[in-house]
């Protein structure tokens, strides 16, 4: 992977973060803030309390704000898992690890509440050394009703709300390593002969590399087949049947059944087939084929792809049933038709 892509930017898109970051801290009552590995914030503080947001004005109590931060950052890392933890006025905090190819690049943390369980706090650490006891004592004085107003919360709560961000967490990196994923080998492919390279797959789920040459495929299909939708047809079909049409034009790589489409229409399968021969013309199957076909063509016009690849990325399930329908459709073979397209 990319160095670059170990950028905190590089896994979080932050603009639509900021929304959902603001949505969870409404709803759980905690503030979250979003720090990179050093603690320093990559967003702003969502549902700050106003207790935290004058301490953390303080040119020299902000120091401590930010010590908390990176040291609850990076003891989550350590365990790889929420941390939870009472920093320097004895508020309790969770830092969630922000973990891609086992190096930390950030975390998020949420918090500024106090507990209901009294004796639970007895069971936290605190993470850093608290401030000067005059300093701290006359802050807590100052600002005695904010620090009351601080929300409360059982001790179960906040490990639910800890265990929810931290599976929000792993789906973001998860979601951002597929998209980076697919990035990197648009770059290094090349059209004609391209392969899936060992160094690009390294650390990825098996699941997730599926899922990238489905997109693969369907990415090198729409650089040769013009047709990339169903749009330019001038053909009228239902509200009904436009979610299997616009799916078989947006998904070229898959063997699709009748069965699929009609669960996507939310229909059954006979009124389905019913309903398509109205429409399109044909029966599905029928439909299907000789779409695939032309769609195949393009490939032997333009590139020197095997005739195996082909089938593949068509979604053909073996070479020789490829062969035999483009046959039938076109009365020959692929190979023939390439060789004499070609002359």
């Amino acid at each position: 992977m990319r160095k670059d892509n170990l950028k905190l930017d590089k896994i979080i898109d932050f603009e639509k973060w900021n929304k959902l970051q603001d949505s969870i801290a409404l709803v759980t009552k905690t503030a979250i803030i979003t720090v990179d590995y050093k603690g320093n914030p990559m967003t702003m503080h969502s549902e700050c309390q106003k207790f935290c947001a004058i301490v953390r004005k303080d040119k020299e109590m902000a120091k401590y704000c930010q010590k908390c931060d990176s040291r609850g950052g990076l003891e989550a890392a350590r365990i790889n898992k929420p941390y939870i933890y009472l920093c320097h006025y004895n508020i309790v905090d969770i830092a969630i690890p922000i973990i891609v190819d086992d190096k930390y690049i950030g975390a998020i943390m949420a918090g500024q509440i106090k507990l209901s369980d009294i004796n639970a706090d007895n069971t936290l650490e605190q993470i850093v050394s608290e401030p000067n006891k005059d300093i701290k004592i006359k802050i807590l004085q100052d600002l005695k009703e904010e620090y009351d107003n601080l929300p409360v919360l059982s001790f179960d709560e906040v490990e639910n709300i800890a265990n929810m961000l931290f599976d929000l967490c792993n789906y973001l990196v998860e979601e951002a390593l597929d998209k980076n994923l697919a990035l990197e080998m648009k770059d290094v492919i090349n059209l004609n002969d391209y392969k899936m390279t060992k160094e690009i797959f390294s650390g990825h789920k098996t699941k997730s590399i599926e899922n990238i040459k489905k997109e693969m495929s369907n990415f090198i299909i729409n650089s040769y087949v013009e047709d990339k939708s169903f749009n330019d047809n001038n053909v009228s079909i239902s509200r009904t049947l436009k979610p299997a049409i616009d799916y078989i034009y947006s998904n070229k790589s898959e063997n699709i059944s009748v069965k699929d489409m009609a669960d996507l229409c939310h229909i059954s399968q006979s009124y389905f087939s019913r309903l398509f021969v109205k429409e399109m013309g044909e029966k599905f199957s029928i439909y299907m084929s000789k779409l695939k076909i032309q769609w195949s063509k393009k490939f032997l016009e333009e590139t020197d792809i095997p005739v195996t690849q082909i089938s593949e990325e068509l979604g053909f399930n073996e070479p020789g049933y490829f062969i035999k329908m483009f046959k039938k459709y076109e009365g020959v073979t692929p190979s023939i038709y390439r060789k004499y397209y070609k002359k």
